[in-house]
């Protein structure tokens, strides 16, 4: 070890523990591993490193893992990526008969209306609060584009083929249903079937109706968590739950403290990685007491550093916002978490594609979790295959930037 200007201590990671716990995404560990591959690629053109990506490897139902090991010239660090599985819960959601999803979405948008949940969200980020908007539109242009389609179908057969209004009406509706499927493909292009079903059943788990979707995972994931805590065989585990796995990821984490309370506080640094999260999109709920119970347990957890990042450039994150007393949690003066580290996108990106990107909501969105066009003190790739613990890229990441030389020799503060 040697120290470093701000008194701490440099402490080189070797081995690293991963628990990714995805947002609402049918593509699963497949598309997740997919997408770590191509971004390691990208990711070689900033850092000249030697890294080997294993396969995809399906433990369970509930679990898959890949390896990932990279070296510097004067480091090495084995990272075992462990993926909580949740495609088959998100793809049976999905694919449910859309009479029992979209009266299920209506209730969603209707309730946060009538409750002021959506002016909270609002007051919260005005930004995501569009965003909600604008999938709650989209869901109901759906319907009316349908509603008159039909209409019109049925004006034509009773105008024109002289059909009774009786079968005109029948007509209309069938027309209807049909407008309604043949605009299915579009609907699922605009993301309008995920996103209006992701936010019906995380209401329905934030105010702990049980049994939730999420029961499962979460349950698998925490017992994994304690698993891989016990195993003492890592320097660092990192629990990342991006976008709405900024909601299960803490659940996870949460209920690991239950099965073993001294987690962290034995063996390896266990740090809790939440960035471009959409919790407080929930959270602000007066009824989601399963999300913020499970927030204040790991606001007042000092053996957990909870790390939430946030972005201005992507609209689907809460930037500039306390994800404690913010959703209404009052953690008293034993509060220790989270540690809120703010990043540009900007910075990571090259000019002409940040541009591009910011057309694309989700592509934007799942920046956190790719690899970024120039070096920057916030790179996914860097904090779960590096050898520098997340918590010094977190509190003190330019100056460690500019301790990796050109050829990602790693210099140590003398």
């Amino acid at each position: 070890m040697a120290a470093t200007n701000d008194g701490s201590a440099d402490v080189l990671v070797r081995r690293r523990h991963v628990l990714y716990v995805e947002g609402y995404d049918p593509q699963g560990a497949e598309g997740y591993h997919n997408l770590f591959s191509r971004s390691h690629r990208r990711f070689l053109k900033n850092w000249p490193l030697k890294i080997a990506v294993g396969e995809l490897q399906i433990d369970s139902d509930d679990l898959a893992h890949w390896t990932v090991d990279a070296a510097g010239p004067n480091w090495q660090v084995s990272t075992r990526y462990d993926f909580l599985r949740q495609e088959q819960m998100i793809r049976a959601n999905m694919a449910e008969p859309l009479w029992r999803q979209v009266p299920r979405a209506l209730g969603w948008a209707l309730n946060y209306l009538f409750t002021g949940t959506l002016f909270r969200v609002y007051r919260a980020s005005h930004r995501y609060g569009l965003a909600l908007t604008y999938f709650q539109m989209l869901l109901i242009l759906w319907l009316a584009a349908s509603a008159l389609g039909g209409w019109l179908i049925a004006w034509l057969a009773m105008r024109y083929a002289g059909a009774p209004l009786a079968l005109g009406s029948a007509i209309g509706v069938a027309a209807a249903v049909v407008c309604f499927r043949l605009l299915r493909p579009l609907a699922d292009k605009l993301f309008v079937v995920q996103i209006n079903s992701h936010w019906s059943y995380l209401l329905e788990y934030a105010r702990g109706e049980h049994p939730s979707c999420w029961d499962r995972c979460i349950e698998a994931g925490a017992a994994r968590l304690a698993e891989i805590a016990r195993a003492n065989a890592a320097d660092e585990i990192v629990v990342v739950g991006h976008s709405g796995g900024g909601v299960t990821a803490p659940a996870v984490v949460a209920r690991a403290l239950e099965l073993d309370p001294d987690l962290g506080r034995r063996g390896p640094r266990v740090v809790l990685l939440t960035p471009g999260s959409l919790m407080p999109g929930i959270g602000v709920h007066r009824a989601a007491a399963r999300v913020r119970r499970d927030i204040a347990r790991i606001a007042v957890e000092p053996s957990i550093l909870w790390v939430d990042v946030q972005a201005r450039a992507d609209v689907l994150n809460f930037y500039d916002f306390d994800p404690v007393a913010g959703i209404g949690v009052d953690a008293g003066p034993t509060r220790c978490n989270p540690l809120i580290w703010k990043v540009r996108l900007r910075d990571m990106l090259a000019p002409e594609f940040f541009k591009k990107l910011r057309r694309s909501l989700f592509r934007m969105h799942y920046q956190f979790i790719m690899a970024n066009d120039m070096r920057a003190p916030y790179e996914y790739m860097m904090l779960v295959c590096g050898p520098i613990p997340v918590e010094q890229w977190a509190r003190r990441g330019p100056d460690i930037l500019t301790r990796f030389a050109e050829d990602a020799t790693y210099r140590q503060a003398t």
